[in-house]
């Protein structure tokens, strides 16, 4: 078990640097300037986080965050960035897909016919891969630009389920995690190609990096785990204080509102009414998921209202009947069962006395 805890927690980390390392190659191609390879040192962070993960953890995840997806995203965010501000840069026809594969399929069988016999199949192994290497580089731009885009959201979610989890989070708060992050990461993709494809927002550099900033923003949730644990606090530090009581509870359901309403629903609302709003620019796409961005801020904030009163209405039944709040981290239901089994136990102790009081003069 602990040979496969080391080889998902390696392999995990490994795809996160080939991706990386593909997205420095992207740059350096785009740019031409043997300069932007230095982005590959970034990778050095992820080597030294795997190095103290396996010597302090034995290649386990830490609780409440997650340094290799955070590190993984100092990697790739900045090829990203670079990518996109050189965006479009690059010719696509109607259907580049068919052209590159019969021109490929050309080139292999010319590299094959030129080295049949001469040199060997090393020699013929080395070609091909030049080859296939020069025909990945004839790739639209754009084209390039989107399958990283979407291979960095995908490798996401699967590393985070191939890294080993830590004791803290369960294997059911695991997949809960999963599926929240395959539907954000849809969100994302959507806001980022969507909104950056318009011809107009290309026009506007300064428009362009606010974009990414945002999109850079929403990124960060990924590397934490708040939305399915609920935080520990201390009865003695939380008694009698709404905001702690209330924050103790409903941790991970005031997270999921607080990630909705700050990083992702909220922003992108913000985002797409500037561009409708001050630089006049509609589209049916942009219109429709605004008003889903809408939609998403008020549901949130009907969420919160809802599970404020009802948190106010239990703390003021329980004041009433003169109870004391014992462990405010519980549900009250459970704190209530909790507490009766409690009073009935009192109650037979009471009823049937110890057998050396009983029997005494």
């Amino acid at each position: 078990m602990e040979l496969m805890v080391l080889l998902n927690a390696l392999v995990t980390r490994l795809l996160f640097v080939l991706h990386s390392l593909i997205g420095v190659w992207r740059v350096t191609a785009v740019k031409k300037e043997p300069k932007y390879w230095l982005l590959a040192l970034l990778n050095l962070l992820l080597c030294l986080e795997t190095g103290l993960t396996l010597k302090f953890k034995q290649g386990r995840g830490y609780k409440w965050f997650s340094p290799a997806i955070f590190l993984y995203l100092i990697c790739i965010v900045p090829s990203l960035w670079l990518l996109e501000i050189h965006h479009g840069t690059q010719y696509c026809g109607n259907e580049p897909g068919a052209v590159q594969v019969n021109v490929s399929n050309q080139d292999f069988n010319q590299s094959r016919d030129n080295n049949h016999g001469s040199e060997g199949t090393d020699h013929h192994i080395i070609q091909t891969a030049k080859v296939f290497v020069n025909q990945l580089s004839t790739i639209c731009e754009s084209v390039w630009t989107l399958a990283l885009h979407q291979t960095f959201l995908l490798l996401l979610v699967v590393g985070r389920w191939l890294l080993p989890i830590g004791v803290e989070i369960t294997r059911d708060q695991l997949s809960q995690l999963l599926l929240m992050f395959v539907g954000t990461a849809a969100d994302i993709l959507e806001f980022a190609s969507e909104t950056l494809d318009i011809e107009d927002v290309r026009k506007n550099y300064a428009l362009i990096n606010a974009i990414l900033a945002v999109w850079t923003w929403s990124m960060l949730q990924f590397p934490l785990d708040l939305a399915v644990q609920h935080i520990g606090c201390k009865p003695a530090a939380s008694a009698r204080r709404f905001p702690s009581l209330l924050l103790c509870r409903y941790s991970a359901e005031l997270w999921n509102i607080g990630v909705s309403l700050f990083i992702q629903d909220g922003p992108f609302f913000i985002v797409r009414s500037i561009l409708m709003g001050h630089f006049r620019i509609f589209n049916q796409m942009l219109v429709f998921f605004t008003a889903k961005n809408i939609l998403v801020v008020t549901l949130q904030l009907y969420r919160l209202a809802v599970i404020m009163l009802d948190f106010r209405a239990s703390v003021l039944q329980k004041s009433r009947k003169g109870e004391v709040c014992c462990c405010p981290c519980e549900p009250y239901e459970a704190r209530a069962h909790a507490s009766g089994h409690q009073e009935n136990e009192m109650k037979e102790f009471v009823a049937f006395p110890p057998k050396e009081e009983s029997q005494a003069p």
